[in-house]
């Protein structure tokens, strides 16, 4: 097997749409919290709100439009494809949902038509007109000039016309199977020797005319082999590039000899991509996914987009030939996958681009010769992208290299395409040392990558441990054993995001590199449960899903409430992803209830409704979208001034504090605590990239404060000692 391309990155994680496919649903009265579904919608929104920022420089705005679509895409093909899965069970089997289903997915429906209206506007009336006076043109069919035809002549002959795929759609036959998420044009053809030409028919004309002189076929882009965009040469100093689609627009008469091209219009449908493995519990789960992921590409239909000038003879014709419902149906424009814009050819023009941010270098590890030495003095609080990754991929190189280290033992859940991580695991086993990797194959859309990697680790010789049934592993742990005299000596990395040294340059995470026994220990009991040993591990520092994590927030809770009721206030700042557990929200509004401050920072998903008298009143929720992705977790209580700090890889989801493997870990070091409290200080002050989460001025930018606070760099700024925290 090849080794696996390196996925975009992108403003979206696996927490962004994410659900097993066992999701659970609302489940008490809706009126308490906001739809899950609807809350992602909205923080998809907050996407395009960048895309539509001038602040934001040009180049980076368009790559926002291309998250926006790329996170729609996974919405569609893993939550709505779960609603509509749900709707086709018996009445009987829906009973216990405590929502309408058809009426939730008619919701999604507008609110999608909505913004599919607004990124169109945005594409057409605002990125165009401004690459344009930068001199930066994409040209249509009818746009290129005698030089550029030329060279597009040349290249059709010498690389498009060898990977075309075209199908003619015959009415009495079913159509041809469409790939998900791959791009076609739809091409409605007349002989040349037809009596009258096909646009100059009426509806009825064409519904009723002889079939050979309507014909319809469907033309693959071959934008995977090819490219979405081709740069075409230019004389005048301009910037030209074309779609590929237009590319085959302009020559679709040689593409179909015989015929006259009247019209075509893009396409593009989005399947299903759940795994559904009938029974995590029997049989080889690993066989399961595998044989899962092979029919993730036939998934049932759960969107098709299509371009809104369609005809409705035509779009009735392809309903009827692919076997679409009415609900698969999304009107479009003239193009599809902005998601393609990633590739986009952007001449140098820095000046469109973000400058330059080089991460931090920590000096004093840098001057220590060997990592361990330095981490058995003290503990080391990264910030990643702010600070560089290096001491995390050094810190397992020097523990396949070290001679006194005995043992490895790491959770993967997404890793880099080209793994500097699983390259050194590889290397600690073959230099004799026990390396135990847990491998979380259902990671959803990294089961390839990492079932690869898996392979090629134990090739190596590396100990591999698989996916537990019902049961995911997402906490980002590593423990290394030392033999240090006569005793073994553990040290420890965890961290809230994943091992992955490219997505360390976007995703704002936190990482502690750790001798502490208290934390070092308890990370190897994990360990121990994930190989089996032990069962019922027992945890007093970290907070473990699915044992001790949601028991132990809920104590926390409601330690701040009894301080609020007795007079001493109470305070608690959380920063998560996606808070969605309704046990987990009920505890937040019993706190807002009694007096307790409440301060939330949720970035996606917020099925809690903030600033409701009465409910919530206390409790303030704000949302940053900006440069780098949000993705750190952090739980801050405020226990009458005797605070408690934890770093975790678990958002407040039922999923993630039920049905996975969470570690949050404590901060004990006085300096580092006050570290991540000013992070989140700065975050609450920050007036350029913060939304209100609250439904009366939902996605409002923030605007309040005497000082501009851009919270991202603010807080690299103070990293390298040039910013201040405003009192």
């Amino acid at each position: 097997m090849a080794q696996p391309k390196e996925e975009e990155a992108i403003v979206k994680s696996e927490e962004n749409v994410g659900g097993e496919p066992q999701e659970e649903f609302p489940e008490k009265p809706t009126g308490l919290y906001r739809d899950r579904e609807l809350s992602w919608l909205s923080f998809n929104y907050r996407v395009l709100q960048e895309a539509k920022d001038l602040r934001v420089p040009l180049f980076e705005r368009i790559k926002f439009l291309a998250i926006y679509s790329s996170n729609l895409d996974e919405f569609f093909r893993v939550r709505v494809a779960s609603l509509r899965s749900l709707l086709r069970l018996r009445k009987r089997s829906r009973q216990s949902l405590t929502i309408d289903l058809g009426e939730l997915i008619e919701q999604i429906r507008s609110t999608v038509f909505k913004y599919q209206e607004e990124i169109g506007k945005t594409y057409r009336d605002e990125i165009l007109p401004n690459l344009e006076r930068e001199g930066i043109r994409i040209l249509n069919e009818s746009e290129v000039n005698a030089e550029q035809l030329k060279h597009l002549n040349e290249w059709f002959e010498e690389h498009l016309l060898t990977n075309l795929h075209a199908t003619f759609l015959q009415q009495e036959f079913a159509g041809p199977f469409l790939h998900n998420r791959k791009l076609y044009l739809i091409v409605a053809l007349q002989p040349r020797l037809a009596r009258k030409f096909w646009s100059e028919q009426s509806e009825e004309e064409r519904v009723s005319a002889p079939k050979s002189e309507i014909s319809l076929a469907i033309l693959e882009v071959p934008s995977g082999t090819l490219g979405r965009f081709h740069k075409l040469p230019s004389s005048n100093g301009e910037h030209h590039v074309m779609f590929l689609d237009d590319i085959l627009r302009l020559f679709l008469s040689r593409i179909f000899p015989g015929f006259n091209p009247v019209d075509a219009w893009s396409v593009k449908l989005t399947r299903d991509a759940e795994l559904y493995i009938d029974d995590e519990f029997a049989g080889d789960l690993l066989k399961k996914i595998r044989k899962g992921l092979r029919k993730r590409e036939q998934g049932v239909p759960s969107r098709f987009l299509f371009d809104k000038r369609m005809p409705a003879d035509v779009l009735k014709s392809l309903r009827k030939g692919l076997e679409l419902r009415k609900e698969d149906l999304v009107p479009g424009a003239r193009y599809h996958n902005f998601s393609d814009f990633f590739t986009f050819p952007f001449p140098d023009q820095p000046e469109h681009s973000y400058p330059p941010m080089p991460p931090i270098v920590n000096e004093e590890l840098q001057r220590e010769a060997l990592l361990f030495d330095a981490i058995s003095k003290k503990d080391y609080l990264f910030h990643f992208p702010y600070e560089s990754y290096d001491p995390v991929i050094r810190f397992i190189q020097e523990a396949a290299d070290d001679p006194q280290v005995r043992a490895i033992a790491i959770t993967l859940y997404r890793v880099a395409s080209n793994s500097e991580v699983t390259k050194s695991l590889i290397q600690a086993a073959q230099n004799g040392k026990e390396v135990m990797a847990f491998v979380e194959v259902k990671a959803r859309f990294d089961e390839e990558s990492n079932l690869y990697w898996a392979g090629e680790m134990e090739k190596g010789g590396v100990h591999v441990l698989y996916s537990f049934p019902g049961l995911k592993v997402h906490s980002k742990i590593c423990v290394v054993t030392r033999q240090e005299g006569e005793e073994l000596k553990r040290y420890a990395y965890l961290a809230t995001g994943n091992f992955n040294e490219r997505t360390a340059r976007i995703y704002c995470d936190k990482g502690l590199l750790t001798a502490d026994e208290r934390l070092t220990e308890e990370a190897d009991r994990v360990f121990r449960f994930l190989s089996g040993e032990v069962h019922e591990p027992e945890f007093q520092h970290l907070l473990v899903a699915p044992f001790t994590l949601r028991k132990r927030l809920i104590e926390l809770i409601d330690r701040e409430i009894e301080h609020a009721k007795s007079g001493r206030g109470g305070g608690i700042t959380l920063k998560v992803n996606s808070l969605e557990d309704s046990e987990m929200i009920d505890k937040l509004y019993q706190a807002s209830q009694v007096g307790v401050k409440v301060r939330l920072i949720v970035r996606g998903i917020c099925c809690l409704r903030p600033g409701v008298p009465g409910l919530s009143e206390n409790i303030e929720a704000i949302s940053i979208v900006d440069r780098f992705l949000e993705h750190a977790r952090i739980y801050l209580f405020h226990n009458n001034g005797e605070e408690e700090l934890y770093a975790a890889s678990a958002d407040w989801m039922k999923r993630n504090l039920s049905r996975r493997v969470e570690v949050a870990f404590p901060i004990y070091n006085p300096e580092q605590k006050g570290m991540l409290r000013k992070f989140l200080e700065i975050q609450w002050q920050d007036n350029q990239h913060v939304r209100w989460l609250d439904e009366g001025r939902e996605n409002e930018y923030r605007r309040e404060g005497e000082y501009e606070v851009r919270s991202q760099i603010a807080l690299y700024q103070m990293l390298k000692g040039e910013f201040k925290i405003q009192k």
